[in-house]
């Protein structure tokens, strides 16, 4: 199991001089991973939790060029957004975003990619709301991207992405790609699915982010993926952590470890909730998570 922070862009975390101390700290104390959400618009009004913990601010910061900066502050630890909403975002600038930082960072990037949601941030841009022709788009997204970074002349003709004999180099020092993590609701098959192309899989609860999906559901995840992969490559499945990071507790924390999961991200709402759980170090079952 490997231990991150999983922290909004939104709010007093829209300061990317906090991030970036943040991020420090975070590897000071020992931590594998620092993850940020990806939202384009505030998320407060969608939820009384998050409402309740950034107030009513409208600051966002563009996560990728936060991520910039911790790239530039840190030498371990791994990091990336989760999720970057696809359907909003160009495949091409996108993988020449995420080479870019991942050759800056000596190979710590993680492209956290998905749906995107609330439809808001679609809708209020003239943007797909469609979640089918999302889906679609998603899967053409990271085909393309993943033949972009191979470095070789890509032709892409689908229905929503268009390449012409194009090569883009350099390719990620990541082999045998920069990872690729799948963000979706953790209750169907078809994100499963999509997870499985891929490197690794982040469920989201229906209750996020004031309850964890169960080690039972895990189980039933990496069972999914692993039946549906055509490779035996290095896979990740990655819980999340409650608001309040009282969940998982240190007693289940070794039944997720059981259930396939390989990553614990332990949220916080607050700046100086962060800055606490960070100095605690990652969980352990002996307690420290509490």
């Amino acid at each position: 199991m490997r231990y991150g922070v999983y922290l909004p862009n939104q709010g007093d975390f829209a300061d990317v001089g906090v991030l970036v101390e943040l991020a420090r700290s975070a590897e000071a104390a020992g931590w594998d991973g620092f993850f940020l959400w990806d939202e384009l618009l505030p998320l407060h009004p969608h939820s009384d939790t998050v409402r309740a913990a950034l107030g009513e601010s409208d600051d966002v910061a563009d996560p990728l060029v936060a991520l910039t900066a911790v790239a530039t502050a840190t030498e371990r630890i791994r990091f990336g957004s989760l999720v970057a909403a696809a359907p909003r975002l160009r495949p091409e600038a996108f993988a020449r975003q995420l080479v870019t930082l991942d050759r800056l960072s000596g190979g710590r990037v993680v492209a956290g990619v998905g749906l995107g949601d609330p439809a808001d941030q679609f809708t209020a841009f003239g943007l797909e709301p469609d979640l089918r022709i999302r889906a679609a788009m998603v899967d053409e997204f990271l085909d393309l991207v993943n033949r972009l970074w191979t470095g070789d002349r890509v032709g892409f003709d689908g229905a929503h992405y268009t390449c012409h004999g194009v090569t883009l180099r350099p390719t990620p020092l990541q082999r045998p790609r920069i990872p690729i993590w799948i963000g979706a609701g953790g209750s169907h098959r078809a994100p499963r699915r999509r997870a499985a192309r891929w490197d690794g899989f982040a469920p989201a609860s229906e209750q996020w982010p004031d309850v964890v999906i169960s080690p039972e559901t895990y189980a039933e995840i990496a069972t999914d993926i692993r039946t549906s992969r055509t490779t035996d490559t290095p896979y990740d499945v990655v819980l999340i952590g409650n608001a309040a990071a009282t969940e998982p507790t240190p007693a289940t924390i070794s039944q997720y470890e059981q259930a396939g999961v390989t990553w614990l991200l332990t949220q916080a709402l607050t700046v100086a909730d962060a800055r606490e759980r960070i100095r605690l170090g990652p969980p352990d079952p002996g307690g420290r998570y509490e």
